[in-house]
């Protein structure tokens, strides 16, 4: 592949090239082995490729049905009453619309995640106060501290991915229903299940049945991820009627196209196969993380999702590396520089078959140790500095820290906080500490999650000292305050005014890992609740 092939992630909006760009400047007309895009690699199966190829021509020639139609077709597949769900174009349309409609001036989401949920709400002017997941804490979501933050920070939206994007850490189901009780009393609650029909933690993990019967939870779910088809751009909300009924009602009446909606009706006779396939997936990601931690240097971290979210070893940079594995060996990785709370160091490689993953070992014993195993080869370069690849996201960023437009006059009101005394600590009862979040939300502390293979390393960059923490608001939120009377704006990366440092930090999610169990009846399709 010509050298001058890196040059395009330079020049595009998205965090890498589309693999059309990557194919045409290949010069060969194949594209590279993609450990970049989470697709699922065995489904549709080759007889269905064949079948869509065949109709080709209908396809693309006529109309689809209306939306209406095929998503009644889905929720006859699922299990869902058609009111309770929304059909986009795209998960990332349903984001927007979202963003749009539900969100008022505040979000509150972890990082790092997937990119939408911090760029969306911060083009529209939205304040984004970001919670961020500690590397020494192997990235674990803390919910009882997520919870505090909300609180200290009086957002009125709070978005969890589960799995999450792109470090593949995964909440149960009791646990994330408790969440939704503790923060009943916000706007809205936004579940992102995009990649967890991928995930074997535990049986039944998703929490669309109690989304339905709550007025402020949305689940939203992918369908291009877990059907191995990106290109059709398909995916779905679930919710009450009442909030599903105001997003349906933004949304064109031909928003699918019409490969969306023959996959959908292809898919009721290929229940089984598609079953088969997301087993065979989770068999993969344990071979794939097994091969890689046995790489020098590399830390693989626990993954729910159909990806792993690996830190590269010291003194390489991850630019660099994607950018020879590219060139040299036809493989395209993640590099994650340009994701907020992630750095350059860190990649995030999507679960392949067997075949690609030791190709994929093979290139990068060769870029990181050159011709033997041992420490990475120093790489020179500057730090990635962060950059959502959007131009008007970034001058947000620049302006107000990653607060948004509402957070302007909050940091021209904001003021130094005191640096707090340590927080004394109760205990587990397991001799190990609890974070102060624990002592206010004891109902969302779970038992600690195992450690990384290996155990990642302390954070190399010093943590910022946190301002005391205040005390959390009782529901019912009294009404929401002017946005110059806000507290400070919460920077990139790092705790808010209320958030904890990763030496608070100490309770975990609670994840025992389960071996793979695919759903019961592989010859049935499995309903959205599974």
């Amino acid at each position: 592949m010509a050298d001058n092939v890196t040059s395009l992630f330079r020049s595009t909006a998205a965090h890498s090239p589309s693999m059309a760009a990557l194919t045409r400047e290949g010069g060969d007309g194949a594209g590279p082995v993609d450990f970049c895009i989470p697709c699922n690699p065995y489904f549709p199966t080759p007889a269905m490729f064949e079948e869509m190829a065949a109709r080709l021509r209908d396809i693309v020639t006529y109309y689809p049905s209306s939306a209406d139609t095929i998503t009644a077709e889905l929720c006859t597949l699922l299990q869902l009453p058609p009111q309770a769900v929304a059909m986009g174009n795209g998960s990332t349309e349903l984001i927007t619309w979202i963003d749009h409609l539900l969100v008022r001036e505040s979000l509150a989401i972890p990082v790092p995640t997937f990119g939408r949920w911090t760029d969306q709400p911060m083009e529209t002017g939205k304040r984004v106060d970001m919670f961020p997941l500690q590397e020494s804490s192997g990235f674990a979501l803390d919910l009882a501290a997520y919870a505090e933050f909300i609180r200290a920070r009086g957002t009125r939206v709070a978005v969890v991915c589960n799995p999450n994007n792109p470090d593949g850490g995964f909440l149960h189901r009791h646990a994330l229903v408790q969440f939704m009780d503790a923060m009943a009393d916000l706007d809205l609650i936004v579940v992102d299940e995009s990649f967890l029909e991928f995930a074997d933690a535990e049986a039944e993990p998703s929490v669309v049945q109690e989304a339905m019967l709550r007025p402020n939870v949305i689940v939203l779910r992918s369908l291009g991820k877990n059907f191995g088809l990106h290109g059709i751009r398909f995916g779905y909300l679930v919710a009450n009627p009442a909030l599903t009924g105001r997003v349906r009602s933004m949304l064109p009446k031909w928003n699918l196209n019409s490969f969306a909606e023959h996959v959908v009706f292809m898919l009721r006779d290929h229940g089984g196969e598609y079953a088969q396939s997301l087993q065979q997936v989770r068999r993969d990601r344990l071979d794939m993380a097994s091969q890689l931690s046995a790489l020098p240097g590399l830390t693989v971290y626990p993954s729910q999702g159909n990806f792993l979210f690996v830190r590269l070893p010291v003194g390489a940079e991850g630019t660099v590396v994607r950018d020879r594995l590219l060139t040299e060996h036809r493989i395209l990785v993640r590099e994650c520089g340009n994701k907020i709370g992630s750095s350059s160091r860190f990649l995030r490689l999507v679960v392949r078959p067997q075949v690609d993953v030791r190709r994929l070992v093979s290139g990068l014993e060769q870029v990181l140790y050159g011709t033997r195993r041992g420490a990475a080869v120093p790489e020179p370069g500057a730090a990635t500095g962060y950059s959502s690849g959007t131009a008007a996201v970034d001058r947000l960023v620049g302006a107000t820290n990653g607060a948004g437009v509402l957070g302007l006059a909050a940091q021209a009101m904001s003021a130094p906080a005191p640096v707090p005394s340590p927080v004394p600590a109760a205990s587990n009862g397991s001799g190990v500490p609890l974070p102060a979040a624990a002592q206010t939300y004891p109902q969302l502390v779970a038992a600690p999650a195992p450690a990384p293979i290996p155990a990642p390393a302390p954070p190399h960059i010093p943590t910022p000292t946190p301002a005391p923490l205040p005390q959390p608001v009782a529901a019912p939120v009294p009404p929401i305050a002017p946005a110059a009377a806000m507290p400070g704006p919460t920077p990139p990366g790092v705790p808010a005014r209320g958030g904890l440092t990763a030496a608070q930090v100490r309770g975990t999610n609670g994840l025992t890992p389960a071996p793979a169990t695919g759903w019961p009846n592989a010859g049935a399709w499995p309903a959205a609740a599974g």
